[in-house]
């Protein structure tokens, strides 16, 4: 570039300077001295006249007298020149002063919101919260509204005149826990039973050491594996006798722990026990008691040895978690993995099939043909949506396999169908928190030891389980770590709700990850999570399902009352954790939990943290209401209840109340939203235009934008000032926000499914839209272009232009955002005093001392913007700029030639 060109970039505002008057160095006078002079000039002619008449002595004394006049009067004159002087420099000090506060306010105003609560210099968190809401509304989607899972129990399956289903098979009555097993149920087992992988293994186990303890979660088909593995081995020890036992396989009912373990061996080993001779023993110990005891390696090698000699067999169900691990890790322990769900579903639906078509007609559909169809309707995607769980469990595949069996032969229809398939999730959750704490509530047995506090020490093991189902079920998709610290918060609110007058005990090296997955039906995955902005491995925990986390919600809050307030503690306490996947996972939960009873979750949730003093617990309640607002039940309520806080609502509810707006939810139309805003943002002199502001820029994702960008212009051209403030600020933003920290939903800007949002997130919204929608160019460009005019924004605007140039080239050197730069650039730069002024930011970049652009860059960002010619021409019009604009000015032939010298 030319000197020239570089003294006259130097300056954002010296293409606009007027030349102004000029000094007192150039040769002429002053107003002041021409006064003077005439002055002087009507003493001399007095003077004059009385010299004529006294003489020469008498003219000599004038002349003398003249000269002591014209330094008085030149010292009058100078003094006052002197205050003049240091009045208008100090005028114009002030001036400066206020234009410094001025620009200082509207910095603020740019500023990121949770800045405030992390430090000036903290790292943004708002993309992380970002994407972390947009990953949570995905678990909260299945069924739709979450009416669909108002006790959508299907109680009874009547299929045809031979199947008649009680839904509730899965829990089991007491009178088939104890006794023998019948032998048509070990027949039908044999038919049915799938086996699980490594069930070979756990046979040959069995056979070479007469017992196994078998550790699985409950509903796994744990049982039906034990049985099976009885049943096989108690065929062949039958084959190779004289004759065949009576009974060959018994249900053994145990008090829990060492004593019923203890029991059976000497019933083995006592008088009668020949007659147990060969047979096959299954008992069920429950560990999940406070007082309960499991036996320990030498009680199980005793009763081992009472097997053998009664060559009998025995297999100990147990369920996983601490309390197990020992036997679990022992000799005689295994783990019994689940049956496959697709083989099992399969099996499931040729028995139902069989039993109906055994009486076919020759009309009637095949059996193979049946099957087929009932196979297609599983795989569809409404179906599965409905049922929501990857891994079915016997008693599940059983179920769905009748529904699908009765709606394949006609005898329900497709509604129950889809209805029966959402009460799986629900019986499940029902089964998880029913009766959990009925131990504690139970008063003692022994009345010789009434003292129920050392009855109740073990309400933290207790609640643990449940504790951790509902963390993951608010939390899904976060670190374990993160969920399991939630979970052992929650433990405590609830041990302090059941016994408020004792500290619950918090048992330290109690954990077992394993178990936790296991009996929560949830799953570990490699993922990553973001630690202030940067991504780290972590290990995830989510549900086998997506159906669970919304029916473990419903659950709790509709049938289990006593559980809100411990949970509304616990989700207050959530919100304020500094981490984005913990507290944004915690407020899209407590939306949900709204809509079950808004009335309670407004009160108890979301009118308290809208009253808070923090920006975080401040979001927290917008984006519950946000969560809301998106089922349709609750949508008009939640529409008014913003519209009062944006006119009459507190600083914070007002604060709240900008947040919920920018996800484009909070009310009827854009308009509507936009109006709101305004309303919040111009309020008490603009005190909360830095929220505004960054609202206005959130909606500019939706289809809309173009008429968010006409009222952003609108505001900047308004007579008032706090308009004009929240239209700057928003234009700024929209120059300094990546995509990231706006797109709250997938593909919200268009309805195919590559949406070119995905690969854009570190842009700036600006250059993000300018590539995706170039219509909207010419209106950022204006926008732009007064926010670098206007004195108190000017500083920050040139700010926000250099890290949009810095953004052309990423990181890692690939490729960044050239190609919204290419579009918005030409726009921005239509005028000489616009290209001087980018001349002179290059100029700057390049000699930045930490970070220098690089010469070839600086040159190739500068063809971006003064080459327009070489691509195709917009066929919109330009809009006329108004301020301090000027008609645009064709380049001379001169002015290419500087160009060209300047970058070759």
């Amino acid at each position: 570039m030319s000197d020239d060109e570089q003294a006259g970039g130097a300056s954002d505002d010296a293409p606009e300077e007027p030349s102004g008057g000029r000094s007192s160095d150039d040769g002429k006078k002053s107003g002041d001295d021409r006064k003077a002079d005439r002055k002087g000039d009507r003493r001399a002619d007095r003077k004059s006249d009385r010299k004529a008449g006294d003489g020469r002595k008498q003219d000599r004394d004038d002349r003398d007298e003249d000269d002591r006049n014209r330094d008085r009067d030149r010292d009058d004159e100078d003094g006052s020149d002197d205050e003049k002087s240091a009045e208008d420099e100090e005028a114009e000090k002030e001036r400066e002063r206020e234009r410094e506060r001025a620009a200082g306010r509207f910095k603020a105003y740019t500023r990121d919101p949770l800045a405030e609560d992390e430090g000036e210099d903290g790292p943004t968190d708002l993309a992380a919260a970002a994407r972390t809401r947009r990953a949570t509304r995905l678990l909260f989607d299945v069924g739709g509204d979450l009416t669909r899972f108002d006790r959508s129990y299907f109680n009874r399956a009547h299929i045809g005149d031979n199947i008649n289903l009680l839904l509730g098979a899965r829990r089991p009555g007491a009178g088939m826990r104890s006794g023998p097993v019948p032998e048509e149920e070990l027949r039908r087992l044999r038919r049915a039973h799938v086996p699980p992988e490594g069930y070979v293994r756990l046979r040959n186990a069995l056979r070479a050491r007469r017992l196994l303890v078998l550790g699985a979660a409950p509903g796994t088909g744990r049982t039906s594996t034990a049985l099976s593995l009885l049943d096989e081995v108690t065929t062949a020890e039958a084959d190779g006798a004289e004759a065949e036992p009576v009974t060959r396989v018994r249900r053994v009912d145990s008090d829990g722990g060492v004593g019923g373990v203890r029991q059976l061996a000497e019933t083995l080993d006592g008088e009668g026990g020949q007659a147990w001779r060969g047979t096959g023993h299954l008992l069920e110990l429950s560990l999940d008691r406070p007082d309960a005891r499991p036996p320990d390696e030498m009680d199980l090698d005793e009763f081992a040895a009472a097997l053998a000699r009664r060559e009998a067999f025995a297999v100990i169900v147990v369920t996983v978690g601490s309390a197990a691990n020992p036997l679990l890790a022992g000799r005689y322990g295994m783990l019994c993995p689940p049956a496959p769900t697709d083989e099992l579903l399969a099996t499931r639906l040729r028995e139902r099939l069989e039993e109906r078509t055994a009486e076919a007609h020759e009309d009637d559909t095949p059996l193979d043909e049946l099957l087929a169809r009932a196979e297609d309707l599983a795989s569809r995607g409404e179906v599965e949506d409905a049922v929501g769980l990857k891994d079915l469990r016997p008693a599940e595949a059983e179920l769905l396999a009748s529904l699908l069996a009765g709606h394949v032969l006609d005898d329900i229809s497709y509604d129950d169908l889809l209805s029966g398939c959402r009460s799986i999730a629900a019986e499940q959750a029902q089964e998880w928190f029913a009766g959990v704490d009925r131990a504690l509530t139970a008063p003692p047995a022994d009345p010789e030891r009434p003292d129920r506090a050392r009855a109740r020490s073990g309400t933290a093991t207790l609640f643990h389980p449940v504790a951790f189902r509902i963390a993951l079920a608010v939390l899904g998709g976060a670190s374990h770590s993160a969920v399991a610290a939630a979970a052992h918060l929650l433990t405590w609110e609830l041990s302090v709700q059941s016994d408020p007058d004792s500290t619950p005990a918090r048992p330290l090296f109690c954990d077992d990850p394993d178990a936790d997955v296991a009996l929560s039906r949830a799953v570990l995955t490699d993922g990553k999570v973001e630690v202030d902005g940067h991504d780290v491995p972590a290990r995830l925990v989510w549900y086998r399902g997506s159906a669970l986390p919304s029916a473990v919600l419903t659950e709790l809050w509709d049938r289990h009352f006593p559980v809100r307030a411990p949970m509304v503690r616990w989700l207050r306490l959530l919100a304020d954790d500094p981490r984005p996947q913990v507290w944004m996972r915690a407020a899209v939960a407590a939306g949900e939990l709204c809509v079950r009873d808004f009335d309670h979750g407004y009160t108890e949730l979301v009118r308290p943290l809208a009253e808070a003093t923090t920006n975080r617990r401040l979001i927290f309640a917008a984006t519950t209401l946000d969560q809301a607002a998106g089922h349709d039940s609750h949508r008009k309520a939640v529409h008014k209840l913003i519209g009062d806080w944006s006119k009459k609502g507190t600083p914070t509810q007002r604060w709240a109340a900008a947040w919920a707006l920018g996800y484009g939810n909070a009310a009827s139309s854009t308009d509507d939203t936009l109006d709101a805003l305004a309303r919040i943002g111009v309020r008490d002199e603009g005190e909360l235009v830095q929220v505004a502001s960054l609202n206005v820029v959130r909606l500019l994702v939706l289809p809309d934008a173009a008429e968010v960008l006409e009222r952003m212009a609108e505001w900047t051209h308004h007579k008032r000032e706090p308009y004009q403030d929240l239209g700057l600020a928003a234009t700024v933003r929209l120059a300094r926000t990546p995509v990231d920290e706006l797109l709250m939903d997938p593909d919200s800007l268009l309805d195919d499914a590559g949406s070119p949002w995905d690969d854009r997130g570190d842009w700036p919204v600006a250059l993000a839209l300018a590539a995706i929608r170039p219509e909207l160019v010419d209106a950022m460009a204006d926008l732009m272009w007064t926010a670098l005019n206007t004195a108190r924004s000017k500083d920050v605007a040139m700010d926000a232009l250099e890290e949009l140039l810095r953004s052309a080239v990423r990181k890692d050197g690939g490729e960044g955002t050239r190609p919204g730069l290419a579009a918005l650039l030409p726009a921005l730069a239509t005028e000489e005093h616009d290209r001087r002024r980018l001349d002179w930011l290059l100029r700057r970049m390049m000699n930045d001392p930490e970070k220098p652009l690089p010469e070839p860059a600086a040159r190739e960002l500068w063809w971006l913007a003064v080459e327009p010619d070489q691509r195709p021409r917009r066929s919109a019009p330009q809009r006329d700029r108004t301020h301090q604009a000027r008609p645009r000015q064709d380049r001379t032939r001169r002015d290419r030639a500087r160009e060209e010298e300047s970058y070759g």
